[in-house]
């Protein structure tokens, strides 16, 4: 859009409604007239991935801070961002590169930040997303929210101080950006399926050596060496069922509306070598008013694969992949609308909040659906049944280390089902 037309267009909105503010570090902005500049933490595919939606999204988006663990994946990523369309909006300078454990804490201390892009090893997500809030930021925060009931609680404190300062938290969760999910579950909502009774919901498919480099151990410690192999370590990562099978349980919390109260599940390592992740879970799934879920996630080659969600009611059935939704039963009904691309919605929806004065915060959402696959972890590597009470209100686990420092650290074990101890 040009800034001809985006000026017409923003008078167009001022004629029909008083015209929304924008408020930073004290001072005041007309809607649409300012430059929104972004700190990046967190360097990696992802990190970049979501700068350049972001720069896609608005064109008054300048990236003008980058943040990350290692010097290679920050210098990797100003690279592809000075490479990209966007060069002439990538404000960053030496100044506003920082590097190591404590990086975060200096990007969101930019003067020119007013939004922090969050895609760090998921371990880390509560820590840094505290810190932004703290900071008077905006955020957007990759998928997932934590890897431990510590952490979670933490982001859910994070957020109700982001609603007291009127502050986003936005969330990697892009199914709920993306035209054919949002269209399917408000006819649920309106019953077009009837009252739900049940749902399953699938991430099967390729072990993640497919999509991540593994780093060789030579001479990191052994903390460089987990940090920079973060996907298979539970405690960096959240095991896969986290990490990546959160976006289907998402659908299903927010088809249900609601957090199941129990979880019975099974996992293990079939044929994953690295790590202490497992490469398989399967989990039962107890939700108010007796509904029941079954959650399968799976990271193996030569497979089937499966990547949906199903949600049954006693008139019908949904489906929902990565392409469509339709619907079976007694109202049929399939989508056949447009919709922008979902990673790119998400920061335009998200800006759009700032915008308007109307904060868009999705923390919560993202908590309770990370704690979803944190509860069915637990239960699958203790071989206990666990409650969603017991978990969040007095579980101890916690991964944090007691020390954030290149050292020497121990490889975690790989849990075995009625042994590892519950915590």
């Amino acid at each position: 859009m040009t800034e001809l037309s985006r000026r017409e267009l923003l008078k167009g909105a001022a004629a029909a409604s008083a015209t929304a503010i924008l408020t930073f570090n004290g001072a005041v902005f007309a809607a649409g007239s300012d430059r929104i500049g972004v700190a990046l933490i967190g360097c990696g595919g992802r990190g970049t991935g979501a700068a350049l939606d972001c720069l896609t999204a608005d064109p008054s988006v300048e990236i003008v801070a980058l943040a990350d663990l290692f010097k290679d994946r920050l210098e990797s990523c100003l690279k592809q961002l000075r490479e990209s369309p966007f060069a002439n909006r990538i404000k960053v300078t030496e100044d506003t590169c920082f590097t190591g454990f404590n990086a975060y804490q200096k990007a969101v201390a930019a003067s020119q930040a007013m939004l922090v892009i969050e895609a760090c090893p998921p371990h880390f997500r509560p820590i840094h997303v505290k810190a932004a809030i703290e900071a008077g930021k905006h955020v957007f925060m990759e998928k997932p929210a934590g890897v431990d009931p510590a952490g979670i609680r933490s982001l859910l404190a994070t957020a109700e101080l982001a609603d007291s300062k009127n502050l986003s938290i936005a969330a990697g969760t892009q199914r709920r950006h993306q035209a054919h999910y949002i269209e399917t579950i408000r006819r649920i909502a309106d019953g077009q399926i009837g009252q739900i009774r049940s749902a399953t919901c699938f991430w099967n498919g390729s072990d993640m050596l497919g999509y991540w480099q593994w780093y060789e151990k030579k001479n990191l410690s052994g903390m460089e060496w987990q940090c920079r192999n973060w996907p298979w370590y539970t405690w960096l990562s959240g095991d896969h069922i986290v990490e990546q099978h959160v976006h289907n349980l998402d659908v299903v919390n927010w088809a249900i509306n609601g957090h199941p109260i129990s979880a019975m599940g099974m996992g293990g390592r079939q044929l994953r070598t690295l790590g202490n992740i497992y490469d398989h879970f399967a989990v039962d799934f107890e939700y108010a008013d007796g509904v029941r879920v079954t959650s399968m996630s799976r990271q193996i080659n030569g497979c089937s694969d499966r990547v949906c969600e199903y949600i049954i009611g006693t008139t019908g059935v949904a489906y929902l992949d990565g392409s469509n939704g339709r619907i079976e039963g007694a109202k049929p009904w399939t989508f056949t609308g447009q919709g922008e691309n979902p990673y790119v919605q998400e920061h335009k929806d998200l800006i759009a909040g700032i915008r308007s004065g109307k904060p868009l915060n999705e923390a919560r959402h993202v908590a309770e659906s990370t704690m979803t696959a944190i509860l069915g972890r637990m239960s699958a590597y203790t071989g206990n049944a666990l409650k969603w009470d017991w978990a969040m209100k007095s579980s101890k686990l916690d991964y944090t280390p007691e020390k954030y420092e290149f050292i020497d650290i121990p490889e975690p074990q790989v849990a075995i089902p009625g042994k590892t101890k519950l915590v």
